[in-house]
């Protein structure tokens, strides 16, 4: 493997400059991303797919044991990881950018480099932190309704309707847009960043926190477009994450593209 196939071995040092979004920075995204996806879509659609069957196994296991609060959970801490799964589709733009092999068995060799480096530490924090949210969130519902009769979610609206249910998804709604809020403005450049450059796991989580703190609505715009077009994407049996998914994957490293020097 030739260093052109391995870019991580010459990555550039430290933190790149960053600017103010450009103006159209969010539909010029996601124009880019889209485009990329149609030269290099595999790779997406596997992305995806496999983000679309752990659903199903999901949604068949909560059936199953008859817990099917745990679906909603599920639906509101999707979010927090939906960066991490679509971390691929960031390495297939960058190659894109920079001409560089697009096939499945490169994209998955610079991955694989990055066992090494600091970007799983920053995987396993979105793990953490999404394991903490069904913790969190399970306390929240046995707080509020943890001594009403409830057989699960469709045959028990009423336990919602009322005065407890209402509170119980006021706050959860609160505490998980807190945590999603949070954790996006870790990922939206810190995931990207630590692909495209050399640099420690903590310093791109606050490097990436400070820019979305500095330009809040225009990143708080794109933050509430992906939760958006994530939940669209999972109405119908969860088929529209095949596409949706890989396609804000892309437009997540095109983000990036537009706002740090030296990107690619």
């Amino acid at each position: 493997m030739t260093t052109a196939e391995a870019p991580h071995l010459d990555l550039p040092q430290g933190l790149p400059s960053f600017q103010a979004p450009p103006k159209g920075f969010i539909g010029h995204a996601l124009r880019a991303g889209w485009q990329d996806f149609r030269a290099a879509p595999i790779f997406g659609l596997l992305t995806g797919a496999a983000a679309m069957f752990a659903g199903w196994v999901l949604l068949g296991l909560t059936l199953w044991a008859g817990h099917t609060f745990w679906l909603i959970l599920a639906v509101f801490g999707f979010p927090l990881v939906a960066p991490l799964c679509a971390l691929g589709t960031y390495e297939v733009s960058r190659r894109i950018g920079a001409g560089l092999p697009t096939d499945v068995g490169a994209v998955f060799r610079r991955l694989r480099a990055e066992q090494g480096r600091q970007l799983p530490w920053l995987s396993m924090l979105l793990v953490v932190a999404l394991l903490f949210w069904f913790f969190l969130g399970h306390m929240i519902f046995a707080l509020f309704l943890g001594l009403k009769p409830m057989v699960n979610v469709t045959t028990s609206l009423d336990v919602f309707l009322s005065v407890d249910g209402l509170m119980m998804l006021a706050l959860g709604t609160g505490v998980g847009g807190a945590f999603a809020l949070l954790f996006f403005g870790i990922c939206v450049l810190g995931l990207p960043l630590l692909l495209a450059r050399e640099v420690d796991y903590v310093t791109a989580m606050l490097a990436s926190l400070s820019y979305a703190r500095t330009w809040g609505a225009p990143m708080l715009g794109w933050a509430v477009l992906i939760a958006a077009l994530l939940f669209l994407a999972m109405l119908p049996a969860l088929l529209g994450l095949l596409v949706v998914l890989p396609w804000l994957g892309h437009a997540s490293w095109h983000i990036y593209a537009q706002v740090a020097s030296g990107a690619r």
